[in-house]
């Protein structure tokens, strides 16, 4: 794992490499794509919860008793729907008594700016912590409205999980949410003028729904 910039973390690491150049062929079927998406998720998923808040917890073992520790933190997991959706599965595996919420956010093709068509959000008080999950940050226009819609729910601590970025995208976040720390798989070299990621992977939501 190695540090970019303050609140950015790129997983550096052989599993990801790997599956992450997996997931990038244009050979890979639907079904290939969605289960090196749930992989990267899950090594996603486990470096960005590094800091979350235990409690002790005592339990009884075949051969006697001891003293533990569980996640004492609330938990909230924020799929960008439709991509997003693909990197639910694998984080509950890690944290099954996470609550799901999901927001509604597309890129408009003409003006790339995004589009609002679903919120999902409870009343009353917030998760502890958010985990937003979208595979793809290129110009951060959807993670920064999805920020934005957390941040007026009022929660306190927000981490942003996707599995490629580009530098534009990231930028764009931190100037917008600087308190929000990114955790990425890698950042791609540009933006072409259509707002691909490139090299990326192409259209994670086209990829992982076979559409």
């Amino acid at each position: 794992m190695r540090e970019q910039q303050p609140n950015v973390v790129i997983v550096d690491h052989p599993l990801v490499r790997h599956h992450l150049t997996l997931l990038r062929s244009v050979e890979t079927t639907p079904i290939q794509f969605r289960a090196h998406v749930r992989r990267l998720a899950s090594l996603l998923a486990y470096e960005a919860t590094q800091d979350l808040a235990e409690e002790s917890h005592e339990v009884t073992t075949p051969l006697t008793t001891m003293t533990g520790s569980v996640v004492s933190t609330t938990i909230g997991l924020v799929p960008i729907l439709r991509a997003g959706l693909g990197m639910v599965e694998p984080v509950l595996d890690l944290l099954p008594d996470a609550q799901v919420w999901h927001l509604g956010l597309y890129r408009d093709e003409e003006t790339a700016e995004p589009v609002h068509y679903y919120s999902k959000l409870p009343p009353g008080q917030p998760v502890d912590v958010a985990l937003v999950v979208d595979p793809m940050l290129a110009t951060g226009g959807s993670a920064i409205a999805a920020l934005d819609t957390l941040k007026e729910w009022g929660v306190p601590q927000v981490k942003l999980l996707s599995i490629i970025a580009a530098q534009e995208g990231i930028d764009a976040v931190i100037e917008s949410h600087p308190e929000t720390s990114i955790h990425v798989c890698a950042v791609d070299a540009e933006l072409n003028a259509n707002k691909f990621i490139v090299p990326g992977l192409g259209d994670a939501g086209d990829r992982t729904f076979n559409t």
